[in-house]
């Protein structure tokens, strides 16, 4: 996830490398970053006054800030979004990299279910991080929806008997706001025979609301009656489909300074175990292609401001399965992080691919 930012041809080459110094320096020491460090780090003769200046220009720029019990600067989430997106060079250590690849072999070799699996991955992400690791389970491939029938029962409820696949049927009773017939009832199921047959139930509540919104004028009462129904059903449908997700190492984030408050870290806990806003963010990265990284305040949740989340979809031979990712404070590595969710990634897919 990317917010809107300076483009990299506004900063000419010496400002972009003292900006990527700093984040280096200040996400390896924790410490505000002053002109002196920066001077003796970043390989350039440039005097002191030199590197404030420059110093001033990104911190007009938002690139960076001055925290008030230090001379140094610190980066912002507008500097950390352009250091991942102009400046940095991902890499992974040989020692992380041959834990990775080391992974792959336990993973393909597990007679273990699913939900292991994906406990394993997540495991993994934390362990490696020192972050916390999250993984969803993997998404039932859609059924699509081959039949319908509407029973009438009492007190205007209706028994919904769903086929999918020509073979799976389910079972849904909704609450209508009038009695309807049992002929108004085999035409509202005929009408969504006719143009939902083949789809998944999402497909299907798109299909609706499109026919809705394109002839609403000119529709006909059977297929109001039609719609109505089959928006009930598919929202029952919705509410019984949620993600899951495996969370480990949550107690990591309790060692870390920038989240070392007892409220903050209460607040977060509380996101973890209600999981909504954490799920809509996983959600956003499902239908994203490849990593995502969400710093501070680009997540949309203020639990997340001092937090960042990268994530990294995983998919299978049928698509994509499910998402994974790590949540950690705003100075974090992104270096090692960004390649290590990608890989982690890569690897629980084809080990749950392997499996099929």
């Amino acid at each position: 996830m990317s917010v809107e930012s300076t483009p990299p041809e506004s900063l000419n080459e010496r400002a972009q490398h003292l900006l990527r110094v700093l984040v280096q320096s200040y996400i390896r020491e924790g410490q505000p970053v002053g002109s002196r460090a920066l001077s003796r780090d970043s390989g350039l003769s440039l005097s002191s006054a030199t590197i404030r200046n420059v110093m001033a220009d990104l911190e007009d720029l938002g690139f960076v800030s001055s925290p008030h019990t230090s001379a140094g600067r610190v980066p912002t989430d507008r500097g950390y979004r352009f250091f991942v997106d102009a400046l940095l060079r991902a890499e992974l250590p040989a020692a992380e990299n041959a834990e990775l690849k080391g992974l792959r072999e336990q993973l393909d070799a597990s007679h273990e279910g699913t939900k292991e699996l994906v406990a394993a991955a997540s495991q993994l992400l934390s362990r490696i991080t020192n972050l916390a690791g999250l993984v969803t389970m993997p998404l039932a491939p859609a059924a699509t929806l081959t039949q319908i029938e509407f029973v009438g029962l009492a007190e205007q409820r209706v028994l919904v008997i769903l086929v999918f696949n020509d073979r799976e049927v389910q079972n849904r009773i909704i609450q209508l706001e009038r009695h309807y017939s049992p002929e108004e009832l085999r035409r509202a199921a005929n009408v969504l025979s006719e143009h939902c047959r083949n789809r998944s139930l999402s497909q299907v509540h798109a299909e609706l609301l499109r026919q809705l919104r394109e002839t609403h004028a000119s529709i006909n009462q059977v297929m109001l009656d039609a719609i109505s129904m089959a928006q009930q059903v598919c929202a029952q449908s919705g509410a019984q489909e949620g993600i899951e997700y495996v969370i480990a190492g949550e107690t990591n984030l309790m060692g870390l300074a920038e989240l070392s408050s007892v409220e903050k870290l209460k607040r977060l806990f509380e996101a973890f175990t209600e999981k909504r806003d954490i799920l809509h963010l996983l959600d956003q990265s499902l239908r994203a292609d490849g990593v995502q990284i969400f710093i501070g305040h680009e997540s949309g949740y203020q639990i997340l401001d001092d937090c960042s989340v990268i994530t990294a979809p995983y998919s299978t031979s049928d698509g994509v399965a499910g998402v994974l990712g790590v949540i950690g404070p705003t100075r974090m590595a992104y270096e090692r992080v960004i390649p290590i969710v990608d890989i982690t990634a890569r690897l629980l897919g084809s080990a749950l691919n392997s499996r099929h």
